[in-house]
C-alpha cells in the first residue's frame, strides 16, 4: 500500500525535504502539485527527516503539495527490445520511439558476490595496438582512461565500442555535449553496432538527478545480459560529471563538504559502481571502460584518485596517445601469455626501448652528442610513435605483433633487443637487413 505525506517542510533547489516514516534510501516517490505530478528520489534519511531529489526540478512545488512513496526504488523495464534504443538518464525513450515494456529490474542493488564470479581469463580484443598490445583489457575488468577536456577521450570509447569482441555494448554518457551524443549515435550506426547497443544520454542541460542514474541504468541492465550469457561491454563518459553531480546535491543538502567540496562518500559512490563489473561463474561477463577527466590534468583531483584504489589499473590519454608510461592494466598477465608466445617479450622490449629513446631525446634536446645507439633508439621512437601508438592505427593484435618485430628489425640488431633467443629465432623477420641503422626512417605509418 503507498505512503501518503503533505507535511514538506524545506524546498531548496531541486531538494525537497518532508517529515515522513518508513521510508527507505533510494526509493521513489510522486509529488502531487497543482502543476501536475513529478517523480522524486529518496537521497538522504535523517530520523524522520526525508531529503528526495526531485526529476524535473522543484519548480511549481509548494508546501501543501502531497507525497507519495512508492515502497520500491527506480526501476528499468528489461527486455531484448532495449537493443538499438537511446534513454535518457531516467530511462525514456529519446529516439522518439515507444516506451519500453519488460521485467522490472532494480536500480543499485549490491554487487555480485565473489564467490560467484570467476577468475577473469578471457581478451577483449579493441584492435588498439597500446591496449591490445602492452595494456589487454580483460573481460570483467574495470578500467578508467585518464583524461583532461579536449583529449579524444570519447572518440576512444566509440572506438572500442565499435570494434571490441563483445555482444552487448552499453554506453552511459553524463553530462555530454549534444553533439558528442550525435558523434556516438552516428559511429555506432556507421558502424553496424547499433542493433546490439544501448544508449543511456545525460546532456548538460538535464536534470542533475538523471546524471547519477546514468551508470546505475547502464549498470543494472548490462547485469541482466550477462546473467543470459552475453559478453557486455558498459562505456562510461564522463564520471567526473558523475561525481560533479554528487557534490551539487550534497551542497545544496547542506552536507559537510570533504576534499575540494566532494561528498565524504565519493569513494564508496564510485565503488558502487566500479566493483559491478563482473564474470559470471556459468554465465556471461560485463566489462566496465570509463572515462575519467582530471581537473588541471592533476592526477590528484579526488575523482582520479578514488578511482585508482577501485579499479584495476588505468589508462592516461594525453597528447592524442595512450601513454605507455604510467598506462598498466593488472589484469593483462591473465591474458597476454595465452595470445602468443612473444606477446610479453614484445611488450617488455618495446616499452624499454622507447623509455631508453626518451632519454636519448633528453640528451639530444640538452646538446649533448649522439652516440649510433642513441641515433638508433631515436629513429625506434619515431617509428613506434607512427606505427604503434597513433590512435588511427587499427590492426589486430597478432598484425600488431608483426609490426613491433619490423620496427625493432629496422632499427637494431636481434642482441639488441633484449628479447630472448628462442623467440628472435622464431619470429625475427625473415630477411632483416643487419645494418637496420643505416635505413631512412619512414615518415608515416
Amino acid at each position: 500500500m503507498r505512503k501518503y505525506f503533505d507535511s514538506i517542510r524545506r524546498i531548496a533547489g531541486n531538494v525537497v525535504t518532508v517529515n515522513a516514516m518508513g521510508v527507505t534510501y533510494d526509493e521513489l516517490a510522486t509529488i502531487d502539485s497543482a502543476h501536475g505530478q513529478s517523480l522524486a528520489q529518496v537521497i538522504d534519511l535523517e530520523g524522520q527527516q526525508v531529503s528526495l531529489q526531485v526529476f524535473a526540478g522543484s519548480q511549481g512545488v509548494s508546501n501543501n503539495d502531497r507525497v507519495r512513496f512508492l515502497q520500491h526504488p527506480m526501476q528499468v523495464p528489461f527486455s531484448d527490445d532495449l537493443l538499438g534504443r537511446v534513454f535518457d538518464g531516467s530511462g525514456r525513450p529519446r529516439d522518439g520511439r515507444g516506451e519500453v515494456t519488460g521485467k522490472l529490474t532494480d536500480l543499485g542493488t549490491p554487487p555480485v558476490n565473489p564467490v560467484m564470479r570467476r577468475m577473469p581469463d578471457q581478451m577483449v580484443h579493441t584492435g588498439i595496438p597500446m591496449i591490445d598490445v602492452f595494456n589487454s583489457l580483460v573481460e570483467s575488468q574495470k578500467l578508467p582512461i585518464f583524461s583532461v577536456p579536449g583529449e579524444p577521450y570519447n572518440e576512444l570509447l566509440a572506438r572500442v565500442g565499435l570494434q571490441a569482441n563483445a555482444d552487448i555494448i552499453i554506453l552511459g554518457g553524463m553530462g555530454l555535449r549534444h553533439d558528442d551524443y550525435l558523434k556516438f549515435r552516428q559511429t555506432f550506426e556507421e558502424g553496424g553496432v547499433l542493433g546490439r547497443a544501448i544508449l543511456f544520454v545525460h546532456t548538460a542541460a538535464d536534470p542533475v538527478v538523471e546524471c547519477l542514474l546514468v551508470p546505475d541504468l547502464c549498470l543494472a541492465v548490462g547485469e541482466q545480459f550477462a546473467l543470459q550469457g552475453k559478453r557486455v561491454l558498459v562505456l562510461l563518459t564522463d564520471m567526473t560529471a558523475f561525481a560533479d553531480a554528487l557534490k551539487e546535491i550534497s551542497i545544496v543538502m547542506e552536507q559537510i563538504p570533504s576534499n575540494r567540496g566532494y561528498p565524504g562518500d565519493l569513494y564508496t559512490q564510485l565503488a558502487k559502481r566500479y566493483e559491478k563489473a563482473v564474470d559470471f561463474d556459468g554465465a556471461g561477463s560485463m566489462t566496465v571502460l570509463a572515462c575519467v577527466t582530471m581537473p588541471g590534468d592533476d592526477v590528484t583531483h579526488p575523482v582520479p584518485d578514488n578511482t585508482g584504489y577501485i579499479t584495476e589499473g588505468q589508462f592516461y590519454l594525453r597528447h592524442g596517445r595512450i601513454e605507455p608510461f604510467g598506462s598498466l592494466s593488472r589484469l593483462k598477465q591473465q591474458v597476454n601469455g595465452k595470445s602468443r608466445d612473444d606477446h610479453r617479450a614484445i611488450m617488455d622490449a618495446c616499452i624499454q626501448l622507447y623509455a631508453l629513446c626518451r632519454e636519448s631525446r633528453e640528451k639530444r634536446d640538452m646538446g649533448f652528442e649522439m652516440s649510433d645507439w642513441d641515433r638508433k633508439l631515436l629513429k625506434y621512437g619515431t617509428l613506434f610513435e607512427q606505427r604503434v601508438m597513433d590512435l588511427s592505427v587499427n590492426i589486430h593484435l597478432f598484425d600488431a605483433l608483426d609490426r613491433c618485430w619490423g620496427i625493432l628489425a629496422e632499427c637494431f640488431d636481434p642482441a639488441e633487443t633484449g628479447i630472448r633467443r628462442s623467440i628472435i629465432e622464431k619470429h625475427w623477420p625473415a630477411g632483416a637487413d643487419e645494418s637496420p641503422a643505416e635505413q631512412p626512417a619512414e615518415a608515416t605509418a
